[in-house]
C-alpha cells in the first residue's frame, strides 16, 4: 500500500512539475522510467544511472559535479571522455570499485586514478568555466547553481532533496522541487523534468542551455567534415597499397 501510494504521489508531483515548466503538453507517457524492462535499483547506483543519462544526452563537455563525494559520476564521465571536476569542501577519495549496471560487474578502480577536485563550496562564479552544473542531491547548493546557469548559460542537471542550507524555504504546501524548477522558470531558464530508475526521490530537472547548445551545434557541423576526412585518408591509403 505504502509503495503504491509512494508512486501515485510521485506521478503527481511529476505531473506538476511539467505544469510548472510548461511541459504539461508532454504525453503520459513521459512518466515511465528510461528502461521499463528494468527493476528499479537502489539509492546506491543513481550515480551509474545519472552516467548512462547524461552521456545519451550531451556531447562530452566541461561538467562539475557539485557537493560530489567521492566523485564516481565525475569519474565515469571523465572515462567516457568528458571534462570534469568535482566542487566539493570535503575531499573524499574514489570507491575502490563500482557495479557496472549494464554489464552487472564489478570494476575496480585503479590507485591511481583520480578526478580533479576543488575542496571549496559552491559559488555562483564558479559556472562560468563550466558548461554543465550537476547536483545530485545537492545540499544547499540548488539556488546558486540555477543562478549561475541563468547567468553564465550553463546548463545544469538538478535532484533537489530537501532545503538543508538554502537561502529560501518554499511556502506551506509547496513541494520543494515545485519551488525549485519554479524558481528556474522565475530566472528564464527553460527547464524539463525527468526520472531515472532508482528508490527515493528520482525526480530529476534539467535545461540545457547556450553553452551546450553551442557545443552540439559545433559537433553536429564538425562530425560529417571529419567523416570525409576519415574516408578521404581512407581513400588514399588504399590508393597508394594498390
Amino acid at each position: 500500500m505504502s509503495r503504491n501510494h509512494d508512486r501515485e504521489r510521485g506521478e503527481a508531483l511529476f505531473r506538476k512539475l511539467q505544469q510548472v515548466t510548461a511541459q504539461a503538453e508532454q504525453s503520459s507517457t513521459s512518466l515511465a522510467m528510461e528502461h521499463p524492462g528494468e527493476l528499479r535499483k537502489m539509492k546506491k547506483f543513481r550515480f551509474q544511472l545519472l552516467h548512462r543519462w547524461l552521456v545519451g544526452r550531451f556531447e562530452p563537455c566541461r561538467a562539475a559535479d557539485i557537493a560530489g563525494g567521492k566523485g564516481l559520476l565525475a569519474y565515469l564521465l571523465q572515462q567516457s571522455g568528458w571534462d570534469t571536476a568535482v566542487i566539493d569542501p570535503l575531499y573524499q577519495p574514489l570507491p575502490e570499485k563500482y557495479k557496472d549496471i549494464s554489464s552487472s560487474q564489478r570494476v575496480k578502480i585503479a590507485r591511481n586514478r583520480g578526478v580533479l577536485h576543488l575542496g571549496q563550496p559552491f559559488v555562483k562564479a564558479m559556472g562560468e568555466q563550466f558548461d554543465l552544473l550537476i547536483g545530485m542531491h545537492a545540499h544547499g547548493c540548488n539556488m546558486a547553481i540555477i543562478e549561475a546557469a541563468a547567468e553564465f548559460g550553463c546548463g545544469f542537471v538538478l535532484f533537489p532533496c530537501c532545503v538543508i542550507g538554502e537561502p529560501f524555504i518554499p511556502p506551506f504546501g509547496v513541494d520543494w522541487l515545485e519551488y525549485v524548477a519554479d524558481y528556474a522558470v522565475g530566472k528564464g531558464l527553460a527547464v524539463t523534468p525527468f526520472r531515472l530508475n532508482f528508490k527515493g526521490q528520482n525526480i530529476g530537472l534539467y535545461g540545457v542551455g547556450p553553452k551546450l547548445r553551442r557545443l552540439e551545434t559545433t559537433m553536429t557541423t564538425t562530425k560529417p567534415a571529419r567523416s570525409a576526412l576519415l574516408r578521404a585518408s581512407a581513400t588514399r591509403a588504399d590508393l597508394q597499397s594498390a
